[in-house]
């Protein structure tokens, strides 16, 4: 009977469709903010333990403050430099002393060995982040008047301007191009004017908020954001938000198209999705949340950032959601008709196929796809992660490539860039030139008082000096972090000198270390939390082992062939390092989500059915809305490419090509044809195991 008449039941879909929107409202403005509290500052994501974080510190006692260096070189390509152009380029570095933006004196122009090159260097404020392009402009124009030359800028500034450059498009391009993709893929799905618009506004309304809450925390520096943390945030919620709401609007067609009952057909739908959904959030919240573990401050950022995330868009389509299904009923589908799972000959008929070929031939189904996965993760090893080098860092030509490019034709790599020593006064002498005489060292001196190396007697601060090193390779590369690591080694061998090595390359030689120590803690970590969360909603030992196992494989498969598609197709040379725990860490998570929502519908209809028909019955039924689930997914992080970096283009390849793995091999074959095979063990010790079919 039908009691859609009753104001009381329309009350609470209106008072929930109207706090979200008036939630929206208030809130939604700071989906465009967060790169107000935002740092593209890499040193400020150092590991807090590392050998370079504790020379920062250190030389703060030395009065000199960490600066950021922007290099500036002068090229000619046909003669030498002209002593007059020398002239002015020194006279033009010594004018940019007193800019409000400079941390202290530049150093004069110095020749090339070639004497085709000038190279002085500009110490800026690092706190000058938002108006780092400007001043750079600034630094260029003042340097063009020496003539014959042509002007670059190098070093961390120039980096960190074309971070900038690069994340500016972060507020807008991105999450337009995440938001059209998706529409577009719910248009093709539903076949719907209305819904997808829906969907789509419940996902924007949960990343408002989501948005709104990590502004205030990062406003109150509980945690530090960066456009990268940023950027998944964005995606991460409007991916999640619509799957969740794949999966519930699926649920409320087919109690739709059975009652008639709009109200009550979207109070079922939340309650069967329930468990599902949250089930599925708890295990990307839980993986996020392993973050914490790491010692790198961006990773650490990234997990309680992406939880929030994950609980709007849960909040949201729990809530929002149904509220405003109730409200337009079988109008949200128009001018499609919602239909049962026995009336629909569409997708559904394509599954019904699929499940017959895993109920007939289920084991030569799960070995086959097996053995293929296996092959395929048998490749991961040649993803290198050793990091990424500078002209690699972008995949456009930013300009502070081409300025390395010169700067490393005409000078050392390291020039402008030294590795910083910190060691005991007395043995400086020493510390020097055991540091001078490492192979990949260019030279070494102790800083004077004047702050800079070399022309006088070093500038002594509590029994401590700070000696500067000039790599011969270029400071991110990976021969510059080996000679790192060698100085590292030769300086600790001296007695009593308690040397410290930082500057950037040391700061890169960190990251990449703590990033491989975080792989080995936090993996492990999410697979035994998800395996739990996995026992605690199934009711079963065996099935969340195949689960997580199986989800595994697929992430390593996926490296293997990421790291063919990088070498041999993009060109990369290796990737971030900490580019393989994000990718597990999204891929094992969600991947678990798609199992989560086939599993916990074929555990429903096993106990109505018994295992076998529990098995079809759960592959016809989701198999559209987790394919269509999966396909935004995929879509939503392949938005991710229009952010001109190596770092989030190979992470959008990696989850977008993962999740197409997961979605049409891994659950629509592998996971049932291992399930049918098994039979009812696989339920052990639940209920399930026991549900017998019913009697003809």
């Amino acid at each position: 009977m039908k009691r859609t008449g009753q104001p009381a039941r329309w009350l609470i879909p209106v008072v929930l469709a109207v706090t979200w929107l008036i939630l929206g409202g208030v809130f939604g403005p700071f989906a465009g903010r967060l790169g107000e509290v935002s740092t593209n500052d890499q040193a400020a994501f150092l590991p807090e333990s590392a050998e370079s974080t504790q020379v920062i510190e250190a030389q703060a006692a030395f009065d000199q403050d960490e600066t950021l260096p922007a290099i500036v070189v002068w090229t000619s390509d046909e003669q030498p430099v002209a002593p007059e152009a020398a002239d002015r380029a020194t006279a033009a570095l010594a004018g940019l002393a007193d800019a409000p933006w400079a941390a202290g004196p530049s150093t004069p122009a110095i020749p090339s060995a070639d004497g085709l090159a000038l190279q002085g260097v500009v110490q800026l404020d690092p706190g000058i982040e938002d108006e780092l392009p400007a001043v750079l402009d600034e630094i260029r124009d003042a340097a063009g008047g020496a003539p014959g030359t042509e002007v670059h800028i190098a070093g961390p500034a120039a980096t960190q301007a074309d971070l900038s450059d690069a994340f500016a498009g972060i507020d807008g391009l991105l999450l337009g191009a995440a938001l059209i993709t998706v529409l577009l893929i719910l248009l093709c799905v539903y076949r719907s004017l209305l819904l997808p618009f829906v969907i789509i506004v419940s996902s924007v309304l949960a990343l408002g908020v989501a948005c709104a809450v990590v502004y205030a925390l990062a406003d109150a520096d509980v945690v530090r954001v960066d456009g990268q943390v940023q950027g998944i945030l964005s995606i991460l919620v409007i991916g999640a938000a619509t799957d969740y709401a794949l999966l519930l609007t699926a649920r409320f067609r087919e109690e739709l198209a059975r009652t008639g009952d709009r109200v009550g057909a979207a109070v079922t739908a939340a309650k069967r999705s329930f468990g599902a959904i949250t089930a599925s959030a708890a295990t990307v919240a839980m993986g996020l949340l392993a973050l914490l573990l790491s010692d790198l401050t961006n990773n650490q950022a990234l997990g309680p950032v992406g939880a929030i995330g994950i609980a709007c868009a849960v909040l949201s389509t729990l809530t929002f959601l149904p509220a405003v299904l109730a409200l337009t009923g079988r109008a949200a589908y128009w001018p499609a008709r919602p239909r049962a799972a026995d009336e629909d000959t569409g997708g559904h008929g394509l599954w019904r196929r699929v499940a017959r070929q895993v109920d007939a031939r289920p084991r030569r189904l799960w070995a086959g796809t097996l053995l293929a996965l296996t092959a395929c993760a048998a490749l991961s090893p040649a993803l290198n992660s050793d990091g990424v080098p500078l002209d690699e860092l972008f995949v456009n030509d930013a300009p502070s490539v081409g300025a390395q490019e010169a700067l490393g034709e005409h000078f050392p790599g390291g020039s402008g860039q030294p590795a910083v020593i910190i060691a005991s006064a007395e043995h400086a002498d020493r510390v020097a030139r055991t540091a001078a005489d490492v192979p990949g060292v260019s030279g070494a001196e102790p800083v004077t008082a004047a702050g800079a190396p070399g022309g006088g007697p070093p500038h002594v601060v509590d029994g401590r000096v700070r000696i500067d090193a000039t790599l011969a390779d270029s400071p991110d590369s990976e021969a510059a972090q080996n000679t790192v690591r060698e100085l590292r080694d030769a300086l600790s061998g001296i007695d009593g000198a308690d040397a410290l090595v930082g500057g950037y390359t040391a700061q890169q030689y960190d990251t990449q270390q703590t990033a491989e120590r975080d792989r080995l803690v936090i993996i492990p970590v999410v697979l035994v939390t998800i395996l739990l969360i996995l026992v605690a909603l199934l009711r079963s030992l065996l099935l969340p082992v195949l689960l997580v196992g199986t989800v595994a494989l697929n992430y390593l498969a996926t490296i293997g062939i990421a790291g063919l598609v990088f070498t041999h197709l993009f060109g990369f040379s290796g990737t971030d390092a900490s580019v393989p725990l994000y990718g597990f860490v999204f891929l094992v998570a969600l991947g678990v989500d798609y199992n989560i929502f086939l599993m916990s519908r074929v555990r429903e209809e096993t106990l109505l059915h018994g295992t076998r028909q529990g098995v079809l019955r759960g592959l016809i039924a989701t198999g559209g809305v987790i394919t269509s689930a999966g396909v935004v997914l995929a879509a939503t992080f392949a938005a991710l490419i229009v952010i001109p970096l190596a770092f989030l283009a190979q992470l959008a390849f990696i989850v977008a090509f993962g999740v197409l793995l997961d979605t049409l091999v891994v659950r629509s074959l592998l996971v049932p044809a291992l399930v049918r095979d098994i039979g009812p063990r696989v339920w052990l010790p639940g209920r399930a195991a026991r549900a017998e079919p019913p009697r003809e």
